[in-house]
């Protein structure tokens, strides 16, 4: 993720044979002091290569907690060198408030700097310095939320049950949005996993799997498990380290689009929404349905069945 970022920034940066593109007019004049930036240019410009290039750092840059305007305002002060906040304000057509809020919280986080000199002038430091303190920062909060772990379950004891012991309740479920709540909820299906775990996906989703380990805690962690890929010759490095006995690859005429896990015959992943959509777009439904259980499993039975190994 850091390197994606990095690179993309690097993307963003002229080559030595090109004068510095950014803020240059369809006739090649420099036009500063009208404020045209690479976040203005048009598909027919010359300049669009590089908002293509900015708009995708921004996505991985939302990875770090950083929403789209900040993201702005850290590329175009890394790109356009010291800026005023109002020269910010102009040149990104933000609201006044809203970007003297944008750069306080940019100092904040440790990635732009202000200068003691009236009018005060804002720079964003480094991208390389500027992903090591949004990491450490994260890994720093992680940290405080395990420390107060503890302390938050004696809390939780502390409080009576209210409600009446019922017998063990079933058919329910639960909508999971978002990449880290369900890469969160697939580490605890594997974990968790007794006999056997059997996963259906497509090549795209392996891949996911595979950058996400996933398909390294299998092979390593659980000897009870069963995959149905979509996968061509191209990936099936993702495989690496698994038996081919467990691995049966799907008829290319299979839907695309359908990906699930199930564990144990007692629980079961479906992805909604997967691939094709942007990592907080991703939706799965979690469930513990014995029926919707039972109707999966037959599918992935007959397909492994179906299909050669």
């Amino acid at each position: 993720m850091i390197a994606y970022a990095i690179k993309s920034i690097k993307d963003l940066t002229p080559s030595h044979n090109i004068r510095h593109p950014f803020g240059i007019s369809e006739s090649g004049k420099m036009v500063e002091e009208s404020q045209i930036t690479i976040f203005d240019a048009t598909p027919e410009s010359r300049n669009h290569e590089y908002k293509v290039s900015a708009d995708e750092l921004q996505k991985s840059l939302a990875k770090f907690n950083l929403t789209s305007n900040q993201s702005k305002v850290y590329i175009f002060l890394g790109k356009y060198g010291s800026k005023t906040a109002p020269e910010v304000c102009k040149a990104l057509k933000i609201a006044r408030t809203e970007t003297y809020h944008l750069l306080s919280t940019l100092q904040s986080k440790g990635i732009v700097s202000a200068t003691f000199e009236h009018p005060i002038k804002f720079s964003a430091i480094p991208i390389h310095k500027a992903m090591k303190t949004l990491v450490d920062s994260e890994k720093q909060r992680i940290k405080t939320l395990e420390k107060q772990e503890t302390q938050l379950s004696k809390l939780w004891e502390s409080i009576p049950e209210f409600a009446q012991k019922t017998s063990n309740e079933e058919n329910k479920f639960q909508m999971l949005q978002g990449t880290n709540p369900i890469n969160s909820k697939i580490s605890e299906i594997i974990e968790n996993t007794k006999d056997e775990i059997c996963v259906l996906g497509s090549e795209k989703d392996f891949m996911k799997f595979y950058h996400a380990d996933f398909l390294t805690k299998l092979s390593e962690e659980k000897p009870g498990f069963r995959i149905l890929s979509g996968c061509t010759e191209k990936t099936e490095y993702v495989f690496e380290g698994i038996k081919k006995e467990q691995i049966r690859k799907l008829n290319d005429d299979a839907n695309d689009k359908l990906c699930f896990i199930i564990k144990d015959d007692s629980e079961m992943l479906f992805f909604t929404k997967n691939h094709d959509s942007s990592s907080n777009e991703i939706m799965a439904m979690w469930t513990d349905s014995s029926s919707m259980i039972y109707s999966m499993k037959l599918l992935f039975d007959f397909m492994w069945s179906a299909n050669s190994k």
